[in-house]
């Protein structure tokens, strides 16, 4: 694209930001271990999307990485945050857990206020786009459950594993710059995860919108730009009359 230093530039996350994230975990946990409905589901999907950024550190997993340490990190999650909850999985359950959290992954709807506000966004003239982390055909096919396909231009959504730099590598972040023509301190992010959207973002000279619709605490001295629990809030902080004033 043409480069345009004045440009400003929105960028959605997209699992737990576009749309939640818990659903396909919950009905996993359900059909695997017939958890009942008080079990603290969210507290469990905060912790699982915990080990699932540590584990993935500490396997030094990249954009692109080998399947058999995916696989690896992918069962281990389920087992740590299975104990957490005094939980001990038996012999295969994590592999079936996950099994049943991907096939639930593609029956997904956006968060309430999600497209209405990018269309908002479209009309004012504002350059919309997508970053999202995890390999490109998976990702994909989420987006295609989504119809984002048929909302944000397909040049405007960056997924990892085409990519080959992974959130919160500011190479990433580096790369939409370039590719779309706009410079860091003109780009907002809109994501829910601390390590990966909140690190990421400001390290690469971002500003970030942390959508904290979890209520997680913070794992770092970063320091989000915005923090917001709610859709209704994200538009009025992206009202760009007092953003970028």
């Amino acid at each position: 694209m043409e480069s345009n230093n004045t440009a400003k530039a929105i960028f959605f996350d997209v699992d737990d930001t576009l749309y939640d994230h818990l659903q396909p975990l919950r009905s996993a946990l359900q059909e695997v271990l017939g958890l009942p409905e008080r079990f603290d589901y969210s507290l469990a999907y905060h912790r699982f999307r915990y080990y699932s950024d540590w584990l993935s550190a500490q396997e030094d997993l990249s954009a692109v990485p080998e399947p058999d340490a995916v696989e690896r990190m992918r069962s281990r999650r389920f087992e740590l945050t299975m104990e957490e909850f005094g939980i001990a999985l038996q012999p295969g359950q994590a592999q079936e857990l996950q099994s049943k959290y991907l096939s639930r992954q593609f029956e997904i709807i956006p968060f309430q206020g999600a497209y209405e506000l990018i269309r908002r966004l479209q009309a004012e003239g504002h350059t919309v786009g997508l970053i999202t982390n995890g390999e490109g055909q998976h990702q994909r096919r989420k987006l295609e459950a989504l119809d984002v396909f048929g909302l944000v231009d397909g040049q405007l959504i960056f997924i990892s594993g085409e990519v080959g730099y992974a959130k919160p590598d500011g190479r990433l972040f580096e790369h939409v710059n370039k590719q779309t023509g706009t410079i860091a301190d003109h780009c907002y992010y809109i994501g829910d995860s601390w390590r990966n959207d909140v690190a990421g973002a400001v390290d690469a000279g971002w500003n970030i919108i942390w959508f904290n619709h979890r209520e997680a605490s913070p794992e770092s001295d970063h320091q989000p730009h915005f923090t917001a629990q709610h859709y209704e809030e994200i538009s009025e902080i992206l009202t760009f009359e007092r953003v970028f004033s």
